[in-house]
């Protein structure tokens, strides 16, 4: 009997009414993470030439994609400059993508720690803690051949981070809306540059591919999640998590994208850029609203958008017109930010 003919047997056992639908679905993913993956070690030939980390290398110049990389104060910096905060900026990118697949993982744990036999969940989230777990070694081993000693996260978030695995057994819809809230903006930041065809490092662009491609498998099941459990929800938790939604997105989204202190300070960035670039200008605000075009379609497909979250979102900075369908770019959903359209 197959894995999966056992997982049914166990449920049908039990009773289980779990919809065929989302059972399908987790079996479908899982079988990808075992068919379709990448190990960071042999999908990824660190040591070619190539890949050589040169750090007056042009190629490490932020992008244009990225915030800061097209600021006006950015491009005044002579050359050398620019790619010395570029090649620090990436390291310190990867180190934080690796810290939040760490709290993740460990959240995932957790979450799996006291599902019942024959749990559809069961399988597939252990898959993606592995995937993570391979993230993480890969972007440290980015971090390792820059060479550039970044602290990563804020140090608020280094000695909360700890606790914030427990809502996954406390209160698991709001863990996979931090999930949510970490991959999406990632994703959409990496997806841009890579739709961009800049020419910017191949060692760097590799580990973006398959960072992307693995993700892709995570942010489904984290939509998937919510849209089954949500449902399920009383009415009062229900109403409580349409108001953490929002907030949730936009704290976590700064903590991953707004440079750290030690940044600014390093390359003496005049606060009043990092203000600019993060989120004053117009362009840098419709950025922010554009990385949850998919999450705000998410809340509205789950009920989780009523008059008092819809002020939230506002609030936030981060309403705007819900994607068409997940993953849609942003030029066509147009570049125009909007009130949330939600009648």
């Amino acid at each position: 009997m197959s894995p999966s003919e056992t997982s049914t047997t166990l449920a049908d056992a039990r009773g289980d009414d779990t919809p065929t639908e989302y059972t399908e679905l987790l079996r479908t993913l899982s079988h990808g993470s075992v068919h379709r993956r990448f190990d960071p070690y042999l999908d990824i030939a660190w040591d070619s030439p190539d890949f050589a980390v040169d750090p007056t290398d042009p190629r490490w110049k932020l992008p244009a994609q990225d915030p800061l990389g097209g600021h006006p104060w950015y491009l005044s910096l002579p050359e050398d400059r620019q790619i010395a905060l570029g090649l620090w900026r990436q390291a310190n990118i990867a180190k934080v993508g690796l810290q939040f697949e760490n709290i993740l993982i460990r959240g995932l744990m957790q979450y799996v720690f006291s599902l019942p036999n024959g749990s559809p969940e069961y399988r597939y989230c252990t898959h993606e803690a592995v995937e993570e777990c391979n993230h993480t070694m890969m972007f440290q081993e980015v971090v390792n051949r820059l060479g550039a000693d970044v602290p990563g996260m804020r140090r608020s978030i280094k000695l909360i981070g700890p606790l914030i695995p427990f809502l996954a057994s406390a209160f698991p819809e709001w863990f996979f809306v931090m999930v949510l809230a970490g991959e999406e903006p990632i994703d959409h930041a990496q997806k841009g540059v890579l739709r961009a065809g800049a020419a910017g490092h191949p060692m760097v662009e590799r580990v973006m591919s398959i960072h992307v491609a693995e993700e892709a498998r995570h942010i489904s099941f984290a939509h998937e999640y919510l849209r089954h459990r949500v449902p399920a929800m009383g009415r009062i938790r229900r109403f409580v998590l349409s108001l953490l939604f929002a907030p949730t997105m936009r704290i976590t989204c700064d903590l991953i994208a707004v440079p750290t202190r030690e940044f600014r300070t390093t390359f003496s960035v005049p606060r009043s850029v990092l203000r600019d670039v993060y989120w004053r200008s117009p362009e840098s605000r419709e950025l922010l609203a554009d990385f949850f075009g998919d999450v705000r379609a998410l809340a509205v497909e789950t009920e989780l958008m009523n008059p008092v979250s819809r002020v939230m979102w506002r609030i936030c900075r981060i309403d705007g017109r819900a994607s068409r369908f997940r993953g849609e770019p942003a030029r066509a959903r147009g570049a125009v930010r909007r009130r949330i359209p939600f009648a």
